[in-house]
């Protein structure tokens, strides 16, 4: 089960994402990052990150510890955003924590550039993305991190932030676990991930033995209010089925076409020559803040 610590000391919120998540050391002197039952994502996010989460820790992937973080909004009275306050109040009691990872770089597309990726490590990972249908872990939103950071060894891929996956829980009608998902953008595409490795090594331990022991780490408040399900264990039932068959039929959803970075640019160049398409012309010519040549620049893009 997940241990459980208290939130001693509000360090800062992080403003990146919109569950507007924050950093607070606890009493077993450990420091993490809490997401907020009372978020905009709700608690199936909650749910989503701790399933996802903890089966990748099983299948052998990186990912940080999580902890549910007991958490009273005096901890963090000092904060001075009326909307993060309302936050809190709206998340005392249990949370999600995992674990920080100081200094911890976002994988962009610049650090792929120069951080390699074995294609059997991109193979599991895109696996477990697919077969827990996580539709955030494109090129754009990476929700992978390098740890220690580059230049200290050995600096290692961690995955990160998983509340857009398991997509069929906000409908679970007509959910047909063999649906397969376009998997062409996905941030580790370019490494030719191997993807039939990693289901040949990966598909026998998803037991439903497995899935059962994760879903029982769900708190029973997370899962409660879904009119289709008299009680938590019923719910959790429905992922362990949903899951198991997902996983049983890996051949209908194997993502195993991925395009080069060169095909994804010009995927992109396209996309952008087709948005520019009855634009004005002063739109496509605004100035570039940031020093690259007007008639170069295509802010249709950024604000269309």
């Amino acid at each position: 089960m997940l241990r459980e610590v208290t939130a001693t000391r509000y360090v800062e919120p992080l403003h990146t994402g919109g569950s507007v998540p924050a950093v607070v050391e606890a009493d077993d002197l450990g420091t993490y990052v809490v997401k907020f039952t009372g978020s905009a994502q709700g608690r199936k996010a909650l749910v989503a990150e701790v399933i996802v989460g903890e089966l990748a820790r099983a299948l052998g992937l990186r990912f940080p510890e999580l902890v549910l973080v007991h958490f009273d909004p005096a901890v963090a009275d000092g904060e001075p955003h009326q909307e993060v306050r309302d936050l809190h109040a709206a998340s005392a009691g249990i949370n999600l924590g995992m674990d920080h990872l100081p200094g911890a770089r976002d994988f962009t597309p610049e650090i792929a550039e120069v951080f390699a990726v074995d294609p059997l490590e991109a193979g599991r990972v895109v696996w477990l993305d697919a077969l827990t249908v996580n539709v955030d872990r494109t090129v754009h939103s990476s929700n992978l991190v390098v740890w220690p950071a580059l230049g200290v060894a050995p600096a290692r891929l961690w995955l990160i932030d998983h509340g857009a996956a398991l997509v069929f829980h906000h409908r679970w009608e007509g959910s047909d676990p063999g649906r397969a998902y376009d998997f062409r953008h996905h941030a580790l595409g370019r490494y030719g991930p191997d993807v039939r490795a990693a289901d040949a090594e990966l598909a026998p331990k998803v037991t439903e033995e497995l899935l059962r022991s994760i879903a029982a780490e769900v708190p029973d408040d997370w899962l409660a209010g879904d009119s289709r399900f008299a009680t938590p264990g019923e719910v959790r039932e429905a992922y362990v089925a949903y899951l198991h068959a997902r996983v049983r039929s890996s051949r209908a959803w194997l993502p195993t076409d991925f395009p080069t970075a060169r095909q994804l640019a010009e995927e992109n160049a396209r996309r952008a020559a087709r948005t520019r398409q009855g634009r004005p012309d002063w739109l496509k010519r605004v100035p570039d803040l940031h020093g690259e040549p007007a008639a170069e620049q295509d802010w249709s893009v950024h604000l269309g």
